[in-house]
């Protein structure tokens, strides 16, 4: 659930680099990305025209892992918690 936000709207929160051709050289740039522009949705092919590829860094992946599996699993234990709470008085 908390997955299809991060993914169908152009939220840039994950830390990243985006690759650019200028002048036949490759330049790094550090940038927030979002994980909408993954599965292509967020942004203009005219604005993609001098990127060459982007990525998540390392802190971007653990970001990404924390929000679509950690999240989840932290409320999944909690309302199971509670309901053997529950079952228990």
């Amino acid at each position: 659930m908390i997955g299809v936000p991060l993914f169908l709207f152009p939220i840039n929160l994950f830390p990243g680099e985006i690759v650019t051709i200028i002048n036949e050289t490759e330049h790094i740039e550090k940038a927030p990305l979002s994980l909408s522009y993954f599965i292509g949705l967020g942004y203009d092919a005219q604005d993609m025209a001098s990127i060459k590829d982007f990525y998540l860094t390392a802190r971007g992946y653990a970001l990404a892992g924390c929000l679509l599996i950690g999240i989840p699993f932290l409320i999944a234990y909690r309302v199971s918690t509670k309901n053997k709470m529950k079952a228990k008085s």
